[in-house]
């Protein structure tokens, strides 16, 4: 059972996580672009990079089910 506290290795593949959905999400959004006009979403380098580090280093790589589950303890969807 994972405490609620989590190690410095996993809070920082969480916060990697959070900025990497957080790029994901600005590059669709639309209503900041042309009127009309689809973009192919943009991830910069630098950031899937930080994500894989960062889960890497938190022993997390591979792991997706577990990591998943530490990313619902921390941070849990709104409403539940």
């Amino acid at each position: 059972m994972p405490t609620g506290v989590l190690t410095d290795g996993e809070r920082s593949a969480v916060q990697a996580y959070l900025r990497l959905l957080q790029t994901v999400q600005a590059s669709f959004d639309l209503e900041t672009g042309q009127p009309g006009a689809l973009r192919p979403p943009a991830v910069p380098p630098t950031v899937l990079a930080e994500a894989a580090a960062a889960l890497e280093h938190a022993g997390l790589t591979g792991n997706e089910e577990a990591f998943f589950r530490l990313l619902r303890s921390w941070c849990p969807e709104p409403g539940s």
